[in-house]
């Protein structure tokens, strides 16, 4: 297999030192030391791989940071496919980093494994890594990154960390299930364990990401990292003990000065408070998907038949009879256990992994014998999710369970909707033709106002731009090249178009309730895909919300 990686010309110049000294190719030098690298990792603790400086440095940078003109250049990479997928295994990544995504949340795990590896043997200099302790265990790599984003915190962020260390030193219980917290007396018990477990998801999993936080890791290292202490300081990085958190704290609380001092040299002014907010978001969601699969694995007895979920704050309720079932069988394990393995191919059971293990849903007492049978009819609701990934499954099956009729006493009925195409809503006789045609016309003058107050906001942000308002004015009733031309002109105010697409409000309830109903399969396939597709917009909204939300609160703010 051949891959690339973008290094830096100081690697390329290290890398080149070791094959002339081993008398080999560049290529088969880069080769053989991933290779004895990845092998060295895995004998290795997870805390003990090592990673090389410029990974929780993000060097060199990318964007508007790099330099100019641009230094890194690829590297070739021919290896089989194991090795590399066990090159990336073993290399860090950062709290908030995925393999695929935005640039800046983008990790950059077989870099780390081709930087690491090559600095193992040879070092690694150039003017901005001179100085810098090059090898890092990864443990103080990621006490180095929260230090970083101590640095940066925002004020939701702040706040949510704040909120968990006061619980923290208050003595409130952390390391219990959301399930043992059913009554009123149990308010505040189970409060103060959410806010824990959201610090301790935004700190270990949702961090955001962005080049100024890179920046300021780098200041970190360099009045770190360097010198004589600076074997000293990757310890104290490491054991992340009292005198660690101490200086965690002062960091996250750093006066004015200080900040001065930690923001220094950041080539540009950021507003990060929205992306703080939706951090926030992103692990109070976790902490509820968390809990939401602890209540859908729970047993019988005492388990309650409805759970709100904030966010976003949907109402979700399930069929008493209805059950998701965990055997005690380790999730990617050989084969599935038998009779599941035969359910989950007859398209009755879905299988996904949560904790480590599978769990297989939904499931319901059998009626004539001990153990469990498939639901009745469910068949139409799992053909629905044919398409989704395992880890996509638990939140098609929260899906399933929104109660689209429940009456909020908030502002957020009309967000949970769900919102049937309306030639589906004409298919299934839920409209008439009239109907459609009404739901079309006004779609299209919703779509056609919200072109208006684009063109007018273009307007009002630069009166003198006549061309760019003449243009978008000619493309005005054009869906697709009036999108285009906004977001080219402006991404900012060009995000906000889109189509309006005609749709009607389905009146019923959960799709669950609507399958005991006993509604024809056809509706009950349609009802359960568009319930999916609903509810990821309705989270998309919340998390849009949660970053507005910030910038009203805590103003704009590091």
């Amino acid at each position: 297999m051949e891959t690339n990686v973008r290094l830096p010309p100081c690697a390329f110049a290290a890398l080149d030192r070791v094959a002339a000294r081993w008398g080999t190719s560049r290529d088969a030098t880069a080769r053989r030391l991933l290779s004895e690298h990845v092998q060295a990792q895995e004998d290795r603790a997870p805390d003990d791989r090592l990673t090389h400086i410029s990974t929780v440095l993000r060097y060199p940078p990318l964007g508007k940071r790099a330099p100019a003109p641009r230094t890194a250049r690829p590297l070739r990479l021919r290896a089989q496919p194991d090795l590399l997928e066990r090159a990336r295994a073993v290399s860090l990544r950062l709290p908030g980093q995925y393999a695929r995504g935005h640039r800046d949340y983008q990790a950059r795990t077989l870099t780390d494994a081709v930087m690491t590896a090559i600095a193992t043997a040879e070092p690694i200099v150039d003017d901005f890594l001179e100085g810098l302790l090059p090898l890092l265990r990864q443990r103080a790599a990621l006490g180095l990154w929260r230090l970083a984003t101590a640095a940066t915190a925002t004020g939701p962020e702040r706040e949510a960390l704040n909120a968990a260390r006061k619980a923290a030193e208050d003595g409130w219980p952390l390391e219990v299930s959301a399930e043992d917290f059913d009554g009123p007396d149990d308010e505040v018990p189970a409060r103060m364990r959410r806010v824990q477990l959201v610090a301790r998801i935004l700190e270990e999993d949702v961090a955001w990401h962005a080049p100024g936080r890179f920046e300021v890791a780098a200041n970190l290292a360099r009045s770190s990292l360097t010198g004589p202490g600076a074997e000293d300081v990757e310890i104290l990085l490491y054991e992340q003990a009292e005198d660690w958190q101490e200086l965690y704290q002062d960091t996250l609380h750093a006066d004015r000065e200080r900040k001065k001092q930690l923001l220094a040299g950041t080539f540009e002014y950021y507003d990060f408070t929205g992306r703080g907010g939706t951090a926030v978001w992103r692990a109070e969601r976790r902490v509820e998907q968390q809990d939401f699969e602890t209540w859908l694995t729970s047993q019988p007895t005492g388990t309650a038949a409805a759970r709100l979920i904030t966010p976003p704050g949907w109402m979700l309720r399930k069929p008493e009879s209805w059950h998701a079932h965990m055997p005690d069988h380790p999730a990617g394990e050989g084969d599935l256990p038998q009779p599941y393995e035969q359910w989950v191919a007859q398209g009755k059971v879905l299988c996904f992994p949560s904790q480590g293990r599978r769990v297989f849903w939904p499931l319901t007492p059998h009626p004539k014998a001990p153990g469990w049978t498939p639901v009745p009819g469910i068949e139409p609701v799992i053909a629905a999710a044919g398409h989704l990934r395992p880890d996509q499954l638990s939140a098609f099956i929260e899906a399933v369970f929104i109660d689209w009729a429940h009456e909020f006493e908030d502002d957020v009925s009309g967000q949970i909707t769900l919102r049937l195409p309306v030639d589906r809503a004409v298919e299934f006789g839920l409209l008439t033709l009239e109907d459609q045609h009404a739901h079309m016309a006004a779609a299209r003058t919703q779509t056609l106002q919200l072109m208006d107050a684009i063109i007018e906001e273009f307007r009002q942000d630069d009166p003198l731009d006549v061309d760019r308002i003449e243009q978008l004015c000619k493309a005005r009733g054009r869906s697709q090249e009036f999108g285009r031309l906004a977001r080219e002109y402006d991404a900012r105010i060009g995000s906000k178009f889109r189509t309006v697409r005609p749709s009607w409000p389905w009146p019923g309830g959960s799709v669950a309730h609507t399958l005991l109903s006993g509604s024809s399969p056809r509706l009950l396939q349609c009802l359960a895909h568009w319930a999916h597709r609903n509810s990821i917009r309705i989270l998309e909204e919340s998390m849009e919300n949660a970053w507005n939300r910030a910038f009203d609160r805590y103003g704009r703010q590091v």
